[in-house]
């Protein structure tokens, strides 16, 4: 009776988890002993799937539980790493279970860049086999009793864990045996299942009839709704397994429904209601009759069906007998209730006992972004303090050399080279002169060149792969069911177009600091010159020794000393900026356990607040510091002017050494925005060929995706009719046909008309050689009327020389005289003579007509000669 169902399991092709993983890792994590790590893990992953999936999995519990760690492995490394179509693009190919396909089309398979698609066929294979492994348990133990409940609600649980979480997993129509109806409908099936174990295992134990009715009719129940559920969905019936299950469930409610049956029997017969006994033992009866007549194939139910008709038999007898109790109809009986043991197992990761995360110590992709979204952040706040304290460093330098100092205060003999322009001058060779910068200046354009030429066939592979979609999809039409190449590409698209933006505002900031540069170029060459002939490029004045010693300039060399003092204090607070670290992992991970998600820019702002905080405060009391120093200085610098000879000479003089300090300022500023420009462009190539390589990526994924399902739709074309169906004409039908199988071909070429069968044959007559010469006889070459005239030979043979009898239809016709076995000699003679042919005298048995293959009397149809005198000759009839 315990015929169970177990589901096939699906087959994937196998793929290379190894090179795109280590690619997203190195690109990701810098090298050392994180990134090696990560790589083994990812190779360990590549190996537990072809455990997993690349090799035949026995039905035992150890292949289950590897087949659990993947999929657990899959949940634990899905949020730590970016699997989607435009990112990190695996694509996964899997064939369906039940769709066994077709001699030319192959089987039906489905190929997606989709994790989620991944796991669901994982954790339908996990189901599948925990069915198998199930229907391998010894139901006659306790042991393998606890089992096959344990397994059949754990693949109920997956299936039911798939019908919920299928669609969004996937971004388009799922095969059949995963859809949300299918593996709604195994789902059921292996709950009632699961549910008949538990009554196996009740009445193994003898626990009371009431608990065990109430058991099998909850099995009869679940059994009932999968039937339903697999009959009613429209596309289900169609496939082999499904056909083959329909009439096992339809068994199954009834068998349960039957024990049902027998055991609230044995209740009513222990509560003294005889009738209600009889009643449901003579339901139970037609029940298990009727899946020995429909389903005796698939279940075999001779020992339930024996148990209820003796238990049956007996308790008619006794009614009959002594009690006489009224046998009411099944339809007032009281309903049986119902207990429900079993319950599908929840599916929550990790699932199997085993499971180690083989990336434990990588942070999930949720901490990941919100980790590079804090660096920018952070990065922001740095480059906002530290820009805010050299826009005021550059301030104070355009200030002081406006006014040409220090140099005024060291130029008061006005015939030599002041100091300070004399240090700056020699700064300015050290560093390189004109010709470190111009340097920087030819490098410029080709690092733009290379990173341009990067990005422009970045983009052109994408523009080459939709082109490529476009015109499949115009030629396929709906068949082209994967998603777009247009809507696929638009991150990526938008990323390029961020890319070229900053490219081009690159090229902007390259032409302002060109311009600068010749601005300041003549005074910048000045500057590197020998002492002597930038001595003699100065024009001379009028010595002011006499404000050597004045109050004033002393002063005003106080007030710049303070503004040296402010400048390196600016210095120092920049590194202390640029060296401030902070993990926000920590946070950010706490975050996604207690919330399930990461609110980013609150936490981020509040920690860069509590991080840069007295950092700001720092750099606005320096700016207000230095804001009050240059008042000051301004101040004095007008009082000193004021005080100095002022002539022709003197001004030129002065402008020139304004314009060399200007110069200086200027070629310190050029060199670092070139040094940051050229640093710019080397990181942007290094960037721009991870988005070639993630675009090369996800195009080559494309190409084998777009492979695939052109195989798939040659596939499908090939399965295909070549014309439209018609309908064959009536008289083109093979009435005789039947779908059972080819009927066998008929034993005869035409058929007569129906007819009574012939008499029995006479005994063989007799002949003496004077009857042939009997005055009564007719002339032989008198027609008889009673029979048709010989045959003419056909002109092709039209079978065997002899009639073959097919309930002896055709006993009124002639042989065939296509073949004449006399025809060769045309008489008897055969080396010795013969008897001639005599017609057949005798009269008829009296209630019995005359033999009707015989000749006539009057005629015979054979030529024949006058023998000698001999022995009576047997006419030839052929034998059926």
């Amino acid at each position: 009776m315990a015929t169970f169902i177990s589901v096939p399991l699906k087959k994937s092709s196998e793929v290379d988890l190894v090179k795109p993983l280590s690619k997203f890792v190195t690109a990701t994590y810098p090298a050392g002993e994180e990134q090696g790590e990560y790589i083994r893990s990812v190779e360990e992953l590549n190996k537990l799937r072809k455990s997993a999936l690349g090799r035949p999995l026995d039905k035992h519990e150890s292949s289950l539980e590897i087949l659990l760690r993947y999929y657990d492995q899959l949940c634990a490394v899905e949020a730590k790493f970016p699997f989607s179509e435009n990112q990190l693009c695996l694509t996964f190919t899997w064939k369906d279970a039940f769709d066994k396909g077709s001699l030319f089309g192959g089987s039906v398979k489905l190929a997606l860049a989709s994790l989620g698609y991944e796991k669901t066929c994982v954790l339908f294979n996990a189901a599948a086999l925990a069915s198998q492994i199930a229907l391998e348990q010894n139901l006659d133990s306790d042991e393998g009793l606890k089992a096959a409940a344990k397994f059949y609600q754990l693949a109920s649980g997956a299936f039911g864990h798939i019908k919920d979480t299928v669609l969004s997993a996937l971004n388009r129509e799922p095969t059949m045996d995963i859809s949300p109806e299918t593996v709604g409908t195994l789902s059921l099936i292996m709950l009632a299942q699961a549910q008949e174990v538990f009554f196996l295992k009740a009445t193994s134990d003898k626990m009371k009839d009431g608990i065990i009715a109430k058991l099998a009719n909850q099995a009869a129940d679940f059994y009932s709704d999968a039937f339903k559920q697999c009959q009613y969905k429209e596309n289900l019936p169609k496939y082999f397994y499904f056909q083959e299950v329909l009439p096992v469930l339809a068994a199954k409610h009834c068998i349960m429904q039957a024990n049902a049956e027998l055991h609230q029997s044995i209740l009513a017969k222990q509560k003294k209601h005889f009738g209600e006994e009889i009643a449901r033992l003579q339901h139970a009866a037609e029940l298990v009759k009727t899946v020995a007549s429909r389903y005796d194939e698939y279940v075999s139910v001779k020992e339930l069906s024996d148990k209820i008709n003796r238990a049956l038999t007996a308790a008619k007898k006794d009614n009959d007998f002594i009690y006489h109790d009224r046998v009411p109809e099944v339809k007032d009986l009281e309903h049986i209730g119902k207990a429900a043991l079993v319950k599908a197992t929840a599916i929550t990761p990790p699932l199997s006992a085993k499971f180690t995360d083989l990336f434990e110590k990588m942070v999930p992709m949720a901490v990941q972004q919100s980790m590079s979204t804090y660096n920018q952040r952070k990065a922001d706040t740095v480059n906002r303090l530290v820009g805010t304290m050299r826009e005021a460093t550059n301030l104070c330098n355009g200030v002081l050399a406006s006014l040409n100092l220090p140099a005024a205060l060291e130029d008061l003999s006005g015939d030599s080279i002041p100091q300070s322009i004399a240090d700056k001058a020699r700064a300015i060779v050290q560093q390189g002169g004109l010709q470190s910068i111009e340097q920087l200046i030819r490098d410029l354009p080709e690092l733009l060149t290379r990173n341009r030429e990067i990005l422009d066939e970045s983009l052109k592979m994408l523009d080459d792969e939709e082109s490529t979609d476009s015109e499949l999809r115009s030629k396929f039409n709906q068949r082209w069911n994967r998603t777009p190449s247009g809507d696929l590409y638009k991150p990526l698209r938008a990323e390029g177009g961020n890319f070229r933006s900053v490219l081009d505002k690159a090229v902007q900031a390259d032409q302002v600091v060109r311009e600068r540069y010749n601005t300041h170029c003549e005074m910048i060459a000045l500057l590197c010159k020998p002492e002597a002939e930038l001595s003699a490029a100065l024009p001379s004045a009028n010595p002011a020794k006499t404000l050597q010693g004045s109050e004033v300039v002393s002063v005003l060399r106080s007030q710049l000393s303070k503004l040296e003092e402010v400048k390196k204090e600016r210095e120092g607070l920049e590194a202390e900026i640029k060296a401030v670290t902070f993990d926000m992992s920590t946070c950010f991970l706490t975050a996604l356990a207690q919330d399930g998600a990461i609110n980013e820019e609150a936490l981020s702002v509040s920690q860069l607040d509590q991080l840069y905080g007295s950092y700001t405060q720092r750099v606005q009391a320096s700016l207000r510091a230095q804001e009050g120093l240059l008042g000051n200085v301004q101040a004095s610098h007008q009082e000193f002017s004021s005080l100095k000879q002022s002539n022709s000479e003197a001004n030129d003089r002065e402008e020139v050494l304004k314009k060399l300090a200007s110069a200086h300022d200027s070629y310190v500023e050029i060199t670092s925005n070139l040094k940051e420009g050229t640093k710019f462009y080397n990181d942007l190539t290094e960037i721009l060929l991870k988005f070639q390589n993630k675009c090369s990526d996800i195009v080559f994924a494309r190409k084998t995706e777009r492979d695939e399902l052109l195989k798939e739709l040659q596939q499908s074309i090939a399965r295909e009719p070549s014309a439209p169906s018609f309908n064959v004409p009536a008289y083109q039908t093979n009435p005789t046909a039947t779908a059972a199988g080819p009927t066998p071909a008929p034993r005869t070429v035409f058929q007569p008309e129906a007819k009574a069968p012939p008499p029995q044959r006479p005994p063989p007559p007799t002949f003496t050689p004077q009857a042939a010469s009997a005055p009564g006889n007719p002339p032989s070459n008198q027609p008889q009327t009673g029979n048709p005239p010989p045959m003419a030979p056909p002109s092709q043979a039209q079978g065997p020389p002899y009639p073959t009898y097919q309930g002896y239809p055709g006993y009124a016709y002639q042989m065939p005289m296509g073949y004449n076995p006399y025809a060769a000699y045309g008489q008897y003679n055969m080396g010795t003579p013969m008897q001639p042919f005599v017609p057949y005298q005798q009269g008829p048995v009296p209630g019995q007509g005359g033999y009707p293959g015989a000749p006539p009397t009057h005629q015979s149809p054979y030529p024949y000669q006058q023998p000698a005198q001999q022995a009576p000759h047997q006419p030839y009839f052929p034998q059926p």
